[in-house]
């Protein structure tokens, strides 16, 4: 009996996409599985979080599609894209909390920009959110009396506000101490479990990624590297993933940004 495999949440075809001359990303294919957490991986500058804005619509592909749930981004009209991003959640790198707005009006904004909700409502929804990232007694504190981690998990509360079904963290790890940063990858992985979510996250932590992530995809020299379960990518004989996996300075994933040949650049003016 055929095992039943339900279609990708998002699906990238054959995209491109490069600022001016530059191409960040070019004919790459990849999926992000429906409800299950993947990693997104590769050297800085490789794409990572131009992907991210890519399905989230704030960029076009140049070429190929990026289909959210069968349907390409690319094509929507400003109706469409509004409706398919109220589906999603984002967490950007280091929360990007409302400085002059509270913890609570912070997870708040949300559901009463995009509801007609009660405002009895709103509080118990908050307040269910903050719980749920252990910060419910944080509430009536402003993101200045936040540490780092405490402001990525009111970030995340608020990403996770509206019960989308695609939440996308930006570098969710980065600048956090090892306790903060294995309570933020357990929440990953708790929450997506027990609100039935798909999560994809950037990550350059390779222990606790590997440890929470379903489906992990590399990025290399804006190619596909590898997609794939942590363990099969772990030993993967590819040079651009052993080199990522295994930290090497040396290899054949690109350090120095182009540019002209030395020469060019070192001529004296006449």
């Amino acid at each position: 009996m055929p095992v039943y495999t339900p279609q990708p949440l998002v699906e990238i075809k054959n995209l491109s996409f490069g600022y001016t001359e530059r191409r960040i990303l070019d004919d790459i294919s990849l999926v992000v599985p429906r409800g299950k957490v993947t990693a997104l991986m590769g050297a800085s500058g490789g794409g990572k979080t131009t992907l991210l804005r890519l399905i989230g619509g704030e960029y076009r592909a140049q070429r190929g599609q990026c289909l959210f749930d069968g349907q390409d981004i690319g094509g929507m009209g400003q109706r469409e894209l509004y409706a398919s991003r109220r589906r999603m959640g984002m967490l950007f790198q280091f929360g990007a909390l409302f400085a002059d707005l509270s913890v609570f009006e912070n997870v708040a904004f949300a559901l009463r920009e995009h509801t007609d909700l009660p405002e009895v409502l709103i509080r118990d929804i908050v307040l269910m959110k903050l719980n749920a990232v252990g910060l419910r007694g944080a509430q009536a504190l402003m993101p200045s009396e936040l540490s780092g981690g405490m402001a990525r998990r009111i970030a995340l509360a608020r990403a996770i506000a509206l019960d989308p079904e695609l939440v996308m963290y930006d570098e969710p790890f980065s600048g956090l101490d090892p306790i903060s940063l294995a309570i933020a990858a357990r929440l990953i992985r708790q929450l997506n479990d027990a609100m039935g979510l798909t999560s994809l996250f950037v990550s350059h932590e390779l222990e606790q990624t590997f440890a929470i992530a379903d489906h992990v995809i590399i990025l290399a020299n804006g190619k596909l590297a590898a997609q794939g379960r942590p363990e099969d990518l772990l030993q993967s004989a590819d040079p651009r993933v052993y080199q990522y996996v295994n930290a090497r300075f040396d290899g054949p994933v690109s350090f120095h940004y182009p540019g002209p040949a030395v020469n060019a650049d070192f001529e004296v003016p006449a």
